[in-house]
């Protein structure tokens, strides 16, 4: 019971499904979840992507069908994470390091925010657009990678804020459960690459959603010294668009 009612809070906080629940819901630690929300967002827009795929084939609505597929992502999400990562780009765009938390918790969006999320949804429709087979798992695989990339950061790196809505989520987290988490999603990918007979394709994903799961939290640590709530968005972003850009190309 006390799992659901986590799980429940994941599904408020990281989407923007209307549910109801009856009880208090506990939201610390919800961050264990997010892989889990990851990838029933990642199968709901693929399930989009398939359907679109049955009404219209042909190769030319691809970029069409991308885009559909890309923005229901958003629209689940009500635009949590692609939100942290035009403020983060805000804030890492300030030359003073003092200034750039300040510029982070602005609600107003600069040049460089702006910038960001263009980047951001233009790489990854043109990627998904060239990724011709497979998409539903790697859509799957992908959107969880990039949240345990999240996950990771939020029990590695200190939180910069003395409050914010991001503290939260290291309270009732352990190293255990962020690496249990990993090795079930390796395990996931290996199982479906056995089934599809595609173990290659499963390794990639492993090796791509990990690395830029880890990297791009790191990268974010190097520069401001830890992390914030608009961070955590900004992993899950980048990693997604750059995990799709590198699928297409290998």
């Amino acid at each position: 019971m006390q799992h659901w009612r986590k799980f429940q809070a994941a599904l408020i906080f990281y989407t923007c499904l209307p549910l109801r629940p009856k009880v208090i819901l506990d939201f610390r630690g919800i961050a264990l979840y997010a892989p889990l929300i990851g990838v029933l967002i990642g199968s709901a827009i693929a399930s989009l992507d398939f359907g679109l795929r049955l009404l219209k084939p042909a190769p030319e609505f691809i970029y069409l069908r991308s885009l559909l597929t890309i923005l229901l992502g958003l629209l689940i999400t009500g635009g949590l994470h692609l939100d942290g990562a035009m403020d983060t780009a805000d804030g890492l765009a300030v030359t003073d390091p003092n200034r750039r938390l300040e510029v982070m918790s602005d609600s107003n969006t600069g040049a460089f925010g702006a910038i960001a999320a263009i980047a951001i949804l233009l790489l990854k429709v043109i990627a998904l657009a060239a990724i011709k087979d497979h998409r539903f798992w790697i859509l799957a695989s992908i959107w969880a990678w990039a949240r345990w990339g999240q996950l990771r950061a939020i029990m590695a790196y200190p939180y910069l804020k003395a409050i914010g809505k991001g503290k939260f989520h290291q309270e009732n987290l352990h190293h255990w459960q962020v690496w249990l988490v990993a090795i079930l999603l390796i395990i996931g990918n290996l199982a479906i690459g056995w089934f599809y007979q595609s173990i290659y394709l499963a390794v990639g994903l492993i090796a791509i959603g990990f690395s830029f799961a880890w990297l791009i939290g790191a990268w974010f640590n190097r520069q401001l010294g830890g992390q914030t709530g608009d961070t955590y968005g900004a992993i899950v972003e980048w990693t997604e668009a750059l995990s799709l850009v590198a699928i297409a190309y290998l």
